[in-house]
């Protein structure tokens, strides 16, 4: 397993297991591919980009990460709260990898927009790792 993939699981549990943001959601509805027919609000693991990090004595790896937070409540108040709570979630979050340590990770920012036809809203959540080879 790679890093990168350790972290995104690491991710994955610690949403999973964060009793205000299951309490948000209605049930532990994080998703790397959602259902077919998801049940909102939900949250997805969503694009990552990884960059060498190296120094001159320490291997490492920068993620920059993206989850989204999806809502059909009306208005932009839900996928506000949703964000927060993830952004709470994660945010100097020591996560234990299964591959390598992770060093920091970091909320870098959130957008929140109405999608196409208006009906469905998502928080776009950003956020910075970094990550040593062990």
């Amino acid at each position: 397993m790679s890093a990168a993939a350790a972290l995104r699981a690491a991710l994955h549990a610690a949403l999973g297991a964060d009793a205000p943001l299951l309490a948000a959601l209605g049930g532990a509805r994080i998703y790397d591919v959602p259902p077919a027919a998801p049940v909102f609000p939900y949250v997805t693991l969503g694009d990552a980009q990884v960059l060498d990090w190296s120094t001159a004595t320490e291997r490492g790896e920068e993620h920059r990460l993206t989850l989204h937070v999806w809502s059909r409540q009306g208005g932009h108040g839900e996928a506000h709260r949703i964000a927060a709570l993830v952004q709470e979630a994660l945010h100097d979050a020591a996560l234990p990898l299964a591959e390598g340590r992770l060093v920091n990770l970091r909320t870098t920012g959130a957008e929140i927009r109405r999608e196409a036809g208006g009906r469905t809203y998502r928080a776009i959540v950003r956020f910075r790792a970094v990550t040593e080879t062990t």
